[in-house]
């Protein structure tokens, strides 16, 4: 079962909780999940266009969206806000604009709020976004996926399984490998798992990454 449901979802009530949180009727519920994408897409692009080079990258986890009657609030978990916050602040109003503009926001407040992850490599977007990076670079998946290994363990984990796919180092035939360090229960429900899946844009093709880190199981 651990393998056919996104372990997110799965969890959704248990140890995850919603990323968006409003309340809408019926007939407008459609409009703002989609106009809640279109935030987040936003905030994906800025990052791979302004932020993302050969160097660093954005080291975004997750995003969430609180609507309330006349103000939106949208906090940004990072582990490199500095990266956001360039030349006083302009970076921030540039990405501000930028949601704005596509989500048509006309009657209400946006309110950008950063907050600092102590620990990014325990988060499955940061480290799944190294590993792109890495890989973008041509470095040896192997290798790469070691390294992740070992920044995650740095952390308060039990354990993490990382699963590349794809034309690895350019060969003819895609397939998948995969490494796993410590405990991941993916069939256990009360298991705290973080997961995400990320794609690398390799001259080779598109390669794709499966994070699942384990933190602890709740009682």
């Amino acid at each position: 079962m651990g393998q056919k449901i996104n372990p997110l979802g799965f969890r959704l009530g248990i140890t995850q909780k919603h990323q968006s949180y409003w309340f809408a009727k019926p007939k407008k519920y459609s409009e703002i999940f989609d106009n809640d994408r279109k935030i987040r897409k936003c905030i994906e692009l800025y990052v791979r266009k302004h932020i993302r080079n050969a160097s660093n990258y954005g080291g975004i986890s997750h995003v969430k969206i609180q609507r309330k009657t006349d103000l939106i609030q949208i906090e940004i978990y990072t582990g490199f806000p500095a990266l956001l916050i360039e030349n006083r602040g302009q970076g921030l109003d540039k990405l501000k604009n930028d949601i704005q503009n596509v989500s048509n926001i006309t009657n209400r407040k946006l309110k950008l709020i950063l907050i600092e992850i102590i620990k990014p490599y325990e988060e499955p977007n940061i480290l799944a976004e190294y590993i792109a990076l890495q890989l973008e670079n041509r470095v040896a998946f192997r290798r790469t996926m070691r390294k992740a290994i070992e920044l995650a363990k740095k952390g308060n984990i039990e354990g993490i399984k990382i699963q590349i796919s794809g034309r690895l180092n350019g060969a003819e035939i895609a397939r998948a490998e995969w490494a796993r360090e410590g405990r991941v229960p993916l069939q256990t429900i009360r298991a705290e798992i973080n997961y995400c899946y990320y794609a690398a844009q390799t001259i080779y093709g598109v390669l794709g990454i499966k994070v699942w880190i384990f933190q602890q199981a709740k009682e």
